[in-house]
C-alpha cells in the first residue's frame, strides 16, 4: 500500500468523498485500524441500517470514545440524522466515506449543518507512488491503485467501465435506459479535454439534449468526471463560455475511449497527458490545502492556455504539450494569456527532459513537475 498525502482531521467528524477504487476503505482503515466499522456494500449491513437507521446507535457500545466509520454513507442517507445526534448526544467522531453525493443532495438530507469537515480523495499521485512513477504507465493506466499494482490493468479499467459505470448507475436508479447511458459513456469520452457540444453528444446517444445534460451531471455527482469552467476574472478579451470536460483518470479515460481506424494516437494522448496533470493538480490542491480554483482560458479567436489555477496564493496558468520539442510558437497562447495577466505564473510543460526560461514563461518536462506539483503552484 503506498502512502498517502491526505491527512485526517485530528479530532473532528468529516466526510470523505472520491470515485470508487481511489482507495478511501483501505486508507481509512490503515489511519483507525480500532474503529467501529459499519460497510454499507454490505448487505445485512446495508438492509439492517436501511430498515432502520437508529439501529447505528444501538450497535455502538455506551460509553465508547473512539472512532466510528460509515463507508459507503450515500447508500443509505437517512443514516445521516442518526449520525447528527450521535455526535450531539454521545460526542461520537464519525468518518464517513462517500462515491457519490448525489443521493445525499438530491434527498436535502441533513449533511450535519458544519459539524463535519469534507476531505477528497483521488487517484494516486505522482508523489504518492515515489520511485515506481512511470509516466508511460500513468497515461495508459492511469493512476487507481489497483491499476498501478494490477498484473493486468487492461482487464482491472473494463471491469471498472462495465461493472461500476454501467451497472452500479443502473442498479442505484440514476438512469432507465441504461444502453444510451452506455453510448453517452463513450460519446463523452471524444470530449476529453474538449469544448462540450451537448448537440453533438445528444445525437450520438439518440437521447435529448436535456438526458444529456443530466447524464453529464450523474457522472460529476459519481465524482467520476469533471467540468472544467472557463477563467474569466477581469476578461480583457471576448472568451468562449463552454466549459471542457474530463474523465477524473487517465487509465479510466482510455478504458472508455473507443479506437478505430480513423483515430489518430497522438490525439488520444494528448488528452491522457491533460487528463493527467488535471489528476495531479487536484488532488495537490486539495491535500496541501491550497485553495485554488480551477479553469481553463479559451478566447473567441481560438487561443486556449489549458489550465488557470486561481486563488488567494495568485494566479499560475499551465499549459501541456505532447512534444518533445518545444517551437517558439508554442509559447504564443501563453505570451497573451501574460499580456492580459503580467503577475501570472507561466509554465510549459512538455516530453523533453531540457528546462528553461523564455521571456517570463518556465518550459519545464512534464515529469519534472508533476513530480514536485506543489513547489510549481
Amino acid at each position: 500500500m503506498y502512502p498517502r498525502l491526505l491527512q485526517p482531521p485530528p479530532k473532528q467528524s468529516f466526510f470523505l468523498f472520491g470515485p470508487r477504487g481511489v482507495g478511501k476503505t483501505a486508507w481509512v482503515r490503515n489511519q483507525f485500524p480500532d474503529a467501529l466499522f459499519f460497510d454499507l456494500l454490505d448487505h445485512q449491513t446495508y438492509t439492517q441500517l436501511l430498515a432502520a437507521p437508529q439501529r447505528l446507535g444501538d450497535q455502538i457500545p455506551q460509553g465508547y470514545k473512539g472512532w466510528v466509520v460509515v463507508d459507503e454513507v450515500q447508500r443509505v442517507p437517512e443514516l445521516l440524522n442518526e449520525v447528527h445526534r450521535l455526535i450531539e448526544s454521545r460526542r461520537l467522531r464519525f468518518v464517513l466515506t462517500g462515491s457519490s453525493a448525489r443521493k445525499l443532495r438530491r434527498r436535502g438530507v441533513n449533511l450535519l449543518a458544519g459539524r463535519a469537515l469534507t476531505r477528497h480523495m483521488h487517484p494516486l499521485t505522482a508523489l504518492e507512488l515515489g520511485v515506481d512513477f512511470d509516466l508511460k504507465r500513468a497515461l495508459r493506466w492511469g493512476c487507481l491503485p489497483l491499476a498501478c499494482t494490477s498484473e493486468k490493468p487492461q482487464d482491472y479499467l473494463n471491469s471498472y467501465a462495465a461493472t461500476y459505470l454501467r451497472e452500479e448507475v443502473q442498479q442505484e436508479g440514476f438512469v432507465r435506459n441504461i444502453g444510451a447511458f452506455s453510448r453517452f459513456l463513450e460519446a463523452a469520452s471524444f470530449s476529453q479535454g474538449s469544448l462540450l457540444n451537448m448537440a453533438a453528444v445528444s445525437r450520438e446517444c439518440a437521447v435529448s439534449a436535456k438526458v444529456v445534460e443530466d447524464y453529464f451531471s450523474i457522472l460529476e455527482d459519481l465524482l467520476i468526471a469533471v467540468r472544467l469552467p472557463v477563467f474569466t476574472k477581469r476578461a480583457k478579451r471576448r472568451l468562449i463560455t463552454h466549459p471542457k470536460f474530463y474523465y477524473f483518470d487517465a487509465g479510466v479515460f482510455q478504458a472508455i475511449r473507443p479506437r478505430g481506424p480513423l483515430d489518430a494516437p497522438e490525439e488520444i494522448h494528448g488528452a491522457a497527458l491533460e487528463t493527467l496533470f488535471l489528476q495531479e493538480a487536484r488532488a495537490i490542491n486539495d491535500y496541501k490545502d491550497l485553495g485554488y480554483q480551477l479553469y481553463y482560458w479559451r478566447t473567441a479567436t481560438g487561443d486556449e492556455v489549458d489550465f488557470v489555477l486561481y486563488g488567494e496564493r495568485g494566479l499560475c496558468a499551465f499549459e501541456v504539450k505532447m512534444a518533445r520539442n518545444i517551437r517558439a510558437d508554442d509559447l504564443r497562447t501563453l505570451q497573451r494569456f501574460r499580456a492580459d495577466f503580467p503577475r501570472a505564473k507561466m509554465r510549459l510543460l512538455y516530453l523533453g527532459d531540457r528546462r528553461w526560461h523564455d521571456r517570463g514563461i518556465e518550459v519545464v518536462p512534464f515529469v519534472d513537475c508533476i513530480t514536485h506539483l506543489d513547489q510549481w503552484l
